[in-house]
């Protein structure tokens, strides 16, 4: 096959122009049992869920369990921080998960939030410090109040957590408010990643753009067959015109599902809006790539990882992780094995980049 170099290892040229097909089978290797078989690889998930209980006692937990079949249908596994979920991960050769609290806490009420937050928090802490090897945390932030979420975010990485998460916009509400400044103030001074994950968009978005159809092609139009990506590509966006990296430019972000679409429209963005239309101190694309990092999450595409690896390298930028329990981690773990780069650069979205960023 012939090969040409990328600025980060070795892709197959019928891949870099796009073919589905040079990705050749997806399955795993299989041994006389039929059970996969994985290279050995050390393997760490950055996007990999769980529920806690305080979320679960209130109204809004209740309320999910009743009404949200997908949430029903895998409420077992989000609970399961134990045998179970490390089973899972050691048939599918990942080594460690940093686990994040889905559904996200940011719509719930001020009043409400504070505790709930506090005690996902410490129940979180408490299910890492079982599994110190296999386990880690990002820490769940209380957006409506920002003062507080600063003090929990320095609470939470005294504790060891690895950063925070953020799901989406908090009841309407985006990053570049600098309403939140204070917490990304504190999360700059703590070097302190913050994972932004989607969230359904608000319902003015949702009644414009993803209204109209069946309740259920309505619902995951707008979540993970389309909404969820471009709703999170278009947050870190606002992000970077609002001036939040030049403000804070030692901010860290870290974005799943393969750039959320960001990579597609990097260079478009960059070509119309230059830094004499944003004043900004760098162009668009700067930014996506020095303050934004990426996470596969359940895209398992080769041509998206393709563009994104074209758009801002492998090396600090590109890392595994599998969306448990929404996406399957064989799968992840079988589409890290068969990319078609270097084995130096496998390490690194395997381990090595997680590992600088989250110093683990």
């Amino acid at each position: 096959m012939n090969l040409r170099e990328s600025t980060t290892g070795t892709i197959p040229a019928t891949a870099a122009g796009g073919a589905a097909t040079a990705f050749g089978d997806t399955t795993a290797a299989a041994d006389h049992t039929g059970a996969p078989r994985f290279s050995k690889l050390r393997t760490i998930g950055l996007e990999e869920h769980y529920i806690g209980p305080a979320f679960l006692a209130g109204p809004r937990g209740q309320q999910l369990m009743r009404e949200d079949p997908h949430f029903q249908a895998n409420r077992a596994q989000l609970q399961d921080l134990g045998a179970g979920r490390l089973a899972l991960m050691d048939e599918a050769g990942i080594d460690v998960q940093v686990l994040s609290h889905h559904p996200g806490l940011e719509q719930l009420e001020a009043g409400e939030q504070v505790p709930i937050v506090r005690d996902t928090n410490d129940y979180l802490r408490d299910m890492v410090a079982k599994q110190p090897t296999r386990l880690a945390g990002f820490a769940s932030l209380c957006t409506a109040a920002p003062g507080d979420a600063a003090k929990e975010l320095e609470r939470m990485m005294q504790a060891g957590f690895k950063g925070a998460i953020i799901n989406g916009h908090s009841r309407g509400r985006y990053l570049d408010d600098k309403f939140f400044w204070p917490m990304l103030e504190a999360a700059e001074h703590l070097d302190a990643p913050i994972y932004l994950h989607p969230t359904p968009p608000p319902k003015a978005v949702f009644d414009t753009y993803y209204s109209g159809f069946s309740p259920m092609v309505s619902m995951l139009f707008s979540i993970a067959g389309c909404g969820w990506h471009i709703e999170t590509g278009i947050h870190v966006t606002r992000m970077i015109l609002g001036g939040v990296f030049d403000r804070f430019p030692n901010l860290k972000v870290v974005i799943g599902h393969l750039g959320e679409g960001t990579s597609f429209w990097l260079p478009r963005m960059d070509s119309n809006i230059g830094p004499n239309l944003t004043k900004l101190k760098q162009p668009i694309s700067a930014y996506l790539r020095q303050n934004v990092y990426y996470t596969f999450s359940g895209f398992n595409f080769l041509p998206n990882f393709i563009n994104l690896m074209s758009q801002v390298g492998i090396e600090d930028r590109i890392m595994f992780s599998t969306d448990h329990p929404w996406g399957s981690m064989s799968e992840a773990r079988t589409f890290l094995d068969a990319l078609p780069i270097s084995h130096a650069d496998r390490e690194l979205i395997a381990h090595g980049n997680a590992e600088r960023l989250f110093k683990m």
